[in-house]
């Protein structure tokens, strides 16, 4: 229940020693004749000890201007780690001879990796098996500032496993091996391909491993290696020129084929390597064509196609083993105007595949003979929940008697399901167990349609507390993202939590940009329609605050990255419709940076922002940038996050991004940025650091929009 108004008292910000103020130091930019001054270009210089001095002083700042926050930031995170079941265990996962498994101790950040045998001649004992360690994260991290696993694969005997860490925060991970037999770590010769990993996959014959790494400068994924077991060095296989395009790496479930995959955001091609023949040569599937995307599935003697050819929402096809030819392949579902097929996936005796109906996600099973024909009618797994996310698990076990699924929403933990395609019941494995006394009945949720200034729907999902009044008065946290086409579906956080039960709303913007409505929802937010993100976000905050929710002046607007580019023209076009703001890593500088070929991932960028080196898109992007578009208003109370070591977005556009607000505002209202030095695009690692991070921003919001 709600505690009482006294234990949510909350005091203000400690706004009395002066903000810093960057030096500035005008550099000219000239494009297409046209000139922007830029007084802080010179904070790109990561090495320059004026630049560290500067963000020191910035985080110096915001923890003196928090100060007066210290007891509610305690007791915040005191509340969402008590919530927390800090000694878990996940749903194990069969594969082969073992069960693997992930579980976490009280006082420990990190997860450890662990499986047991499965008897053959008693399966169900295997719980009974002695544990086998795989990877202990805490022993991993230890005296580290940053740990992180990337990829993790088991090889197909059970014997190896390789798996990549980034020990910075950067996203640069190193490649590992161990050997599970005899519990130690292979001696590899730190070379630089070997710490650049960005996917593995092995061959099945255990001795060859696949992996895919990045280019040190712009950091996309580029070139595929081989590398066998005992092997001092390295085999380079292929290196992808265009950079649009970045690498990536699976095996199909049926454990036929290793498949590459060359794509940018609109456009990909496949190449496949029978998994049996890791000295064979990779095939081309189709050859890239603008616009059209694919992936492929194995069963048997032929390979299913999803594929965009004929519509932007995906059809489906199937061709055989020994004909890829485009002329050969046979279509087994259409494309539809009104369903998006997000994806496909196969086993043995069934098909499933992922779809949006209207935004509304569901899984449709089909069951299968053994050559992979249809063995009976197709029936979808049914959710009750308006506003839900849905995602089917990887269960690598080719012959799988089931199926499994995670459900969450914004009123429902994270829950995992056992499905059976024959009696069609799902059955609860295990639901993230909120400790503290949760009870999902005391919230509701919602989902309403904004109208936007061209008369779009735009869906809005809400949860409140059910004994919140909706008249106006509660403050409300509205979030989005928008871009990439990327579906940012209703989540459940148990942090989230600490908002709700002192009489906020939630509200998450499924403007467009995204993916919820599939390809045509991303189209009508990027490249010359980018705008309409903008507006659609600024439609939600007003439909809202008409709907009683939350008023203007009393929303809270957040954000990450490209969510973070969002917000910061959203601030700049309606800024006193928000009561606060958090940006976290915003992407602000879009110009600028856009204009640096030489920056990680700017030329693969291109496809959804446009490229500034031509005239039309400069001017568009130059209309919308963030940074180069503040001017003399008020803005909201703000805070601003960036990691040092971020490679995705750098620190110093939001660095840039503060130091000109700080010059052009005309309010008092507190502008606090804070670079953790030790991170970089994800945050802090370890969960005790991520929940003190959260601490601090709910902290934030409720002082910002105290009374």
């Amino acid at each position: 229940m709600t505690a009482s108004s006294d234990s949510f008292a909350t005091p203000g910000f400690d706004l009395h020693r002066p903000a810093p103020r960057a030096a500035r130091k005008p550099k000219r930019l000239v494009a297409h004749g046209h000139q922007r001054e830029d007084p802080y270009y010179w904070l790109n210089r990561r090495q320059d000890p004026a630049v560290l001095a500067h963000l020191q002083a910035e985080n110096a700042y915001a923890e003196a201007a928090l100060q007066p926050l210290a007891a509610l930031r305690q007791t915040l995170y005191e509340e969402m780690l008590a919530r927390i079941e800090e000694d878990d265990l996940s749903v194990p996962v069969r594969l082969g001879a073992w069960m693997y498994y992930s579980r976490t101790e009280s006082g420990k950040a990190y997860a450890i990796h662990a499986r047991k045998r499965i008897d053959p001649q008693a399966p169900e004992t295997w719980q009974d098996s002695p544990e086998e360690l795989l990877l202990d994260e805490n022993i991993e991290a230890a005296g580290k500032p940053f740990y992180e696993v990337g990829d993790f694969e088991v090889s197909q005997s059970g014997r190896f496993l390789a798996w990549a860490e980034d020990t910075r925060g950067n996203r640069q991970y190193r490649l590992k091996i161990r050997d599970l037999f005899s519990g130690k770590t292979l001696r590899l010769r730190k070379t630089p391909e070997r710490c650049r990993i960005t996917s593995l996959v092995w061959a099945n014959d255990d001795q060859t491993l696949f992996y895919t790494v990045e280019d040190a400068q712009t950091q996309r994924s580029f070139q595929l290696w081989r590398h066998q077991l005992g092997d001092a060095e390295d085999v380079l296989l292929r290196t992808e020129h265009d950079e649009r395009f970045s690498l990536s790496l699976m095996r199909t479930r049926s454990n036929g084929f290793l498949v590459l995959s060359a794509g940018s955001h609109t456009t990909n091609e496949l190449r496949l390597l029978p998994a049996d023949q890791p000295r064979a040569r990779w095939q081309l599937f189709a050859r890239r064509r603008a616009g059209i995307e694919y992936e492929i599935d194995h069963h048997g003697e032929r390979l299913l196609v999803r594929v965009n050819d004929t519509g932007p929402n995906f059809r489906l096809v199937e061709t055989a083993l020994d004909n890829w030819q485009r002329a050969a392949w046979r279509e087994l579902l259409p494309h539809d105007e009104e369903v998006v097929i997000e994806g496909v996936d196969l086993w043995q005796r069934w098909q499933v595949l992922s779809l949006r109906v209207r935004g509304q996600q569901r899984l449709r099973v089909t069951p299968l003979r053994a050559d992979g024909s249809a063995a009976g009618e197709s029936h979808d797994i049914g959710f009750d929940e308006p506003a839900c996310s849905v995602e089917l698990e990887d269960l690598p076990e080719w012959d799988s008697a089931i199926l499994r699924y995670e459900y969450e929403s914004l009123s429902t933990p994270d829950s995992v399901f056992d499905y059976e395609p024959l009696t069609r019941r799902s059955t609860l494995r295990k639901q993230s167990k909120v400790l503290g006394g949760f009870d999902a009945s005391h919230y509701r949720s919602a989902r309403i349609e904004a109208r936007a200034a061209d008369s779009t729907a735009i869906p809005v999902s809400i949860v409140w507390r059910r004994d919140t009044a909706l008249d106006g008065s509660a403050p409300l946290w509205l979030e989005g993202y928008g871009a990439y086409g990327i579906a940012t579906d209703p989540w459940f956080s148990s942090t989230r939590l600490s908002l709700l039960d002192r009489g906020w709303v939630f509200a998450l913007a499924h403007v467009r940009g995204g993916g919820e409505l599939g390809q045509r929802w991303h189209d009508g937010g990027r490249l010359a329609n980018k705008a309409n993100s903008f507006s659609d976000f600024i439609a939600c905050a007003e439909a809202l605050a008409d709907a009683g929710y939350s008023a203007r002046g009393r929303i809270l607007a957040s954000g990450g990255s490209a969510g973070g580019l969002l917000l910061g023209a959203v601030l700049n076009q309606r800024p006193e419709l928000f009561g606060a703001a958090i940006l976290e890593v915003p992407f602000v500088d879009v110009v600028t940076t856009m204009l640096d070929p030489d920056l990680p991932l700017t030329v693969g960028e291109y496809e959804e922002w446009g490229n500034p080196q031509r005239r039309r898109d400069y001017q568009r992007m130059l209309a919308y940038s963030p940074y180069d578009q503040i001017r003399a208003q008020a803005y909201p109370p703000m805070l601003v996050e960036a990691g040092l070591h971020d490679s995705q977005v750098m620190y110093w556009e939001p660095a840039k991004y503060v130091a000109r607000l700080r010059e052009h505002k005309t309010d008092q209202h507190p502008l606090l940025f804070i670079t953790s030095l030790e991170a970089g695009h994800a945050g802090a690692s370890g969960r005790y650091e991520q929940l003190r991070e959260r601490a601090r921003q709910l902290a934030f919001a409720i002082a910002a929009l105290a009374g």
